[in-house]
């Protein structure tokens, strides 16, 4: 296991996946590759196993048939692991952790993010798919705070990835299964701990997400982390956790605690390593009336409109990465959410055909949207005709 990591660290490769009946395979640049070794049998996988995995999380293995963790290896290189069963056998997902906090200028981070994290009150969601990036983002935001304002704050997470040192801020970070038993169990015990800033590691369930809603509404800043992409679908999925019949109140609570959403998306960068593209909502008078009306379908619109406040759509984003020569066409437009209407851009663009203000993400600034309803029927589902 010493020489898989130290070859890890090496070749700077992002992950390593351990699989019976294959040699190690790692992630490097975006990219899966074999290692040069011998194909791993039974035997092997659960002897990689045992050498790394706690007794509690065998023990969680054996039970629920996975486990998560993270280890140090030397010169406090830090591992997220994921062991599982596979075909009755045993599999290993390790990702690197990196030592080094990233700044807002190295990720590229949205501008507005720099004003909402230092709001005294609010839920700010960081969403995407699954090794987007989210919780390297999380980290930069806490170390920024930490490096700039005095704030209490308790971070939630399984397993804990980063760790903070006490610096501007007091930083007291909490692992599930360890320190606490559970996130909603965690987020109602950090209340009563005088806190500033509370991060919530995953809003995975019900309970947790009222947990961290009503710790927002309550005067404290909540972090939190969501697997959908995009404003408008994390709207949806936070509301449609709850029973029907809760619903509006969920809406308007939401409405009232909800401060901004960051989605984002890792891609190939040229010629090596990766980047992500961002989709920025800031949530303004507008956007809260979408909210609480049931109108999330016009969310995008307001966001094209709303770039006087900091907010683009993923796409635009993700036109900047190929204008900048960043990132292959190819590669953007696998992540796009719209990608006939971004191909059809770039063409434009290549046949230099695009203003400026086109270029830019283009749209008139509009935030008066609360009484445009009865101008603006097009826009409505049909059947929403009044």
């Amino acid at each position: 296991m010493e020489k898989l990591l130290a070859t890890i660290i090496q070749i700077k490769a992002s992950d390593i996946h351990i699989s019976v009946g294959q040699p190690p395979v790692v992630r490097h640049h975006g990219r899966l590759r074999k290692l040069d070794a011998k194909v791993l049998d039974n035997d092997d996988t659960t002897g990689l196993m045992k050498s790394i995995t706690p007794d509690r999380c065998q023990q969680e293995l054996q039970q629920k048939g996975g486990a998560d963790f993270a280890i140090e290896y030397l010169d406090g290189v830090r591992f997220r692991v994921a062991v599982f069963k596979q075909k009755g056998t045993i599999g290993m997902v390790m990702r690197r952790i990196p030592s080094q906090f990233l700044t807002f200028e190295q990720l590229r981070t949205p501008e507005a993010i720099r004003q909402l994290i230092t709001r005294p009150r609010g839920l700010l969601l960081v969403t995407g798919p699954t090794g987007s990036g989210k919780t390297t983002s999380l980290a930069s935001m806490i170390n920024f705070l930490n490096d700039n304002y005095d704030r209490h704050i308790i971070t939630l997470e399984d397993p804990i990835e980063y760790y903070h040192k006490h610096k501007k801020c007091t930083v007291n970070q909490r692992e599930v299964g360890i320190d606490v038993p559970e996130f909603k169990e965690g987020i109602r015990r950090a209340l009563r701990m005088d806190p500033d800033v509370i991060l919530v590691g995953e809003m995975r369930d019900l309970e947790t997400i009222r947990a961290a809603l009503e710790a927002a509404e309550t005067g404290h800043l909540v972090f939190a982390t969501l697997h959908t992409s995009g404003a408008a679908s994390t709207i949806d999925r936070v509301v449609t956790v709850f029973p029907e019949m809760e619903q509006d109140q969920i809406r308007t609570q939401l409405a009232g605690a909800l401060i901004g959403v960051l989605s984002q998306a890792l891609l190939p960068r040229k010629p090596e390593g990766l980047v992500a593209a961002y989709e920025m909502m800031v949530v303004t008078a507008a956007i809260r009336n979408l909210i609480r009306e049931n109108k999330v379908y016009r969310i995008d619109s307001s966001i094209q409109t709303g770039r006087k406040h900091g907010m683009f759509l993923l796409d635009e984003s993700l036109f900047r990465l190929w204008r900048e020569d960043i990132c292959d066409k190819e590669e953007v437009l696998l992540r796009s959410s719209r990608p006939a209407e971004l191909a059809a851009k770039i063409a434009q663009a290549e046949k230099g055909l695009m203003d400026d203000d086109e270029d830019e993400g283009g749209g008139e600034d509009d935030d008066e949207e609360e009484d445009e309803d009865d101008e603006d029927d097009d826009d409505r589902p049909k059947g929403r005709r009044r």
